[in-house]
């Protein structure tokens, strides 16, 4: 798209679904499960200049993979054509919990 034609809804839409793809490239290093299923992902906001903020928490305050998985997030990202910049924003809000894993995730880790 030009800089000056807006992205239509619909498109935002697509795009928004190729970076959650993207996003299952990235696994968790302790747990070998991609984040997307992990449910670590809360929310992704696009711009329509290309600026992504990826709304995400982990499962543990303080844990010592953060600048891994957020560094993965960067690269994978940037494989989606249309996203110029990204940031990633630790969120805390909701809590992580276990009802946020996908039943794949589920079955992985052996949590009913």
């Amino acid at each position: 798209m030009s800089d000056t034609t807006p992205y239509t809804e619909e498109a935002i839409a697509d795009i928004k679904k190729r970076i959650l793809k993207a996003l299952e490239e990235v696994i968790d290093p302790e747990l070998g499960i991609d984040i997307i299923n992990l449910g670590l992902i809360y929310e992704i906001h696009f711009e329509q200049d290309g600026k992504t903020q990826i709304d995400m928490t982990l499962t543990t305050m303080g844990c010592p993979l953060a600048d891994l998985i957020t560094d993965q997030i960067y690269d994978v990202v940037k494989t989606v054509p249309e996203v110029t910049a990204a940031k990633v924003r630790l969120v805390w809000t909701p809590a992580w919990s276990v009802e946020r894993l996908s039943r794949y995730a589920r079955i992985a880790l052996g949590v009913r």
